[in-house]
């Protein structure tokens, strides 16, 4: 009994060690945080990349299980004309997008950050385009954007600026700046509360100072908001390309990808050639032509997050 009670007491602590050790072992215990959330991931994510990289090198159709045929479907979309089309709207599409969002939300976060009246309300009603739904979004850029009741060429017409409406989603053009100012106006929430966020984070003191030694306030934005900020816009940027570089609710509501494929982007087309038109493999290996565009965006997140160092006095 005694030597039981000896042993027990020699155990007691080296559990105790073990498990407080876990506690005190920041990486550790955000590792077992984590577990829960990768485990989800692996597999609501996993299985679908994984069976639609596979689709892609098959020739599967709607109610046919297909055979694998290598890359004749990447070699099918390398010599296909529409496929590069494609390409191109969904570039300029999301390059487009994402510097006005950028652009706009930036001063959008820099003048909420001011001392105003109601700074909470309007805090709160530039979150409206990020809240609601994007099909809804779309209705209503629909019917601005009508050919013939748009209320942009009504008013432009009562101005006396124009004699006929514009043709919005009908002109090549046209329509391709009009999805990307539905766009523009859908993502400048995310990307101005996001930056605000960060602004918050600037100590005051650091702007005190640059204006006792006589700096300006563009001087104080490029050599300390700026900096500070860089880490936030990575990211911030890096979800943006991601959101606008696979939107599809927006522009199948909108154009289905009219006129004349001017607006079709690779997500679209995806879909379009997967199920309207039956052919799983060749849709799936258009949206796996889309990964290494995401990767450099992944990428891109990775190194500004670098710029940490420079702001915890590290190296750069």
């Amino acid at each position: 009994m005694a030597v039981t009670t000896a042993r027990d007491a020699k155990a007691a602590p080296a559990r105790r060690s073990f498990w407080s050790g876990i506690g005190q072992g920041r990486h550790v215990l955000g590792l077992l945080f984590m577990l829960p959330a990768a485990a989800f991931l692996l597999f609501f994510l996993t299985y679908p990349l994984g069976l639609g990289v596979w689709l892609g090198f098959t020739d599967t159709r709607i109610g046919r299980t297909g055979v694998f045929i290598g890359i004749e479907n990447y070699q099918s979309l390398f010599e296909d004309s529409l496929f590069w089309l494609v390409v191109f709207n969904t570039l300029l599409y999301t390059i487009a997008a994402s510097i006005l969002k950028f652009a706009l939300g930036l001063w959008l976060a820099l003048l909420l950050n001011q001392h105003l009246p109601f700074k909470a309300f309007f805090r709160a009603v530039v979150l409206l385009p990020w809240v609601v739904p994007t099909v809804l979004s779309a209705i209503a850029f629909w019917w601005i954007f009508d050919s013939q009741y748009s209320i942009i060429s009504w008013a432009l017409i009562r101005m006396g600026l124009i004699d006929a409406p514009i043709n919005f989603l009908g002109d090549v053009t046209n329509a391709r700046a009009s999805v990307i100012a539905a766009n523009v106006w859908r993502g400048i929430p995310f990307v101005a509360i996001s930056l605000l966020a960060g602004l918050q984070t600037i100590p005051p003191s650091l702007h005190e100072a640059a204006t006792l030694d006589g700096a300006t306030n563009w001087q104080r934005f490029r050599f300390i908001t700026l900096p500070m900020l860089s880490p936030i816009i990575a990211v911030v940027m890096t979800f943006s390309v991601l959101f606008t570089f696979t939107d599809f609710q927006l522009i199948y509501v909108l154009t289905r990808g009219g006129p004349l494929n001017s607006t079709h982007l690779m997500a679209t087309l995806s879909f379009q050639r997967a199920i309207p038109g039956g052919s799983l493999g060749e849709g799936a290996a258009i949206a796996v032509a889309m990964i290494p565009f995401l990767l450099a965006a992944i990428l891109f997140s990775y190194f500004g997050l670098q710029r940490r160092k420079w702001q915890q006095g590290g190296g750069d």
